[in-house]
């Protein structure tokens, strides 16, 4: 999916100035607790799905879009894993943004993994101990708090 409308018309009026979003983000698991990836187009490393919150938009159901979106995967929420600030982001096109971030924990239902829209060039389901190399650290992260620690560990970074 293309940026955003609300963020283009902000842009129009901010330019590349730093903007603060609220994002989500899903671990995505199958019934073999593979994770689910996806390689971005914008720095070509693997990453858990996340995407933007749109005005007034829910968090959950905003995750279950992105995963949708991204991957043609159908999922269902287990749980939310953590809340997080990213570092300061500089996309190529030189717009500074940082994000608020809310991970889901997700299950597989249905759908065959596969890149379904713009922002990937790959999907694929790895081995929790088999993760890439490439993977971004925010991902690995995530990935970590969704499967390694109880709820002490969520809500802090």
């Amino acid at each position: 999916m293309p940026v955003p409308e609300f963020i283009l018309s902000l842009r129009e009026k901010i330019g590349h100035a730093p903007l603060w979003l609220s994002g989500v983000s899903a671990v995505v698991l199958d019934a073999e607790d593979r994770v689910l990836l996806t390689r971005r187009v914008d720095n070509g490393r693997w990453a858990v799905v996340s995407g933007v919150l749109e005005p007034g938009e829910e968090p959950g159901p905003a995750a279950l879009r992105e995963i949708a979106e991204e991957t043609g995967v159908t999922a269902e929420l287990v749980r939310l894993t953590s809340v997080d600030v990213t570092d300061p982001i500089v996309y190529p096109n030189g717009d500074h943004t940082q994000y608020l971030d809310l991970c889901f924990l997700a299950r597989h239902v249905s759908g065959e993994a596969r890149v379904a829209d713009d922002e990937n060039t790959d999907v694929r389901w790895f081995p929790v101990d088999q993760l890439p190399d490439d993977l971004t650290d925010t991902s690995r992260l995530r990935i970590d708090k969704a499967l390694h620690h109880g709820p002490e560990a969520w809500f802090r970074g």
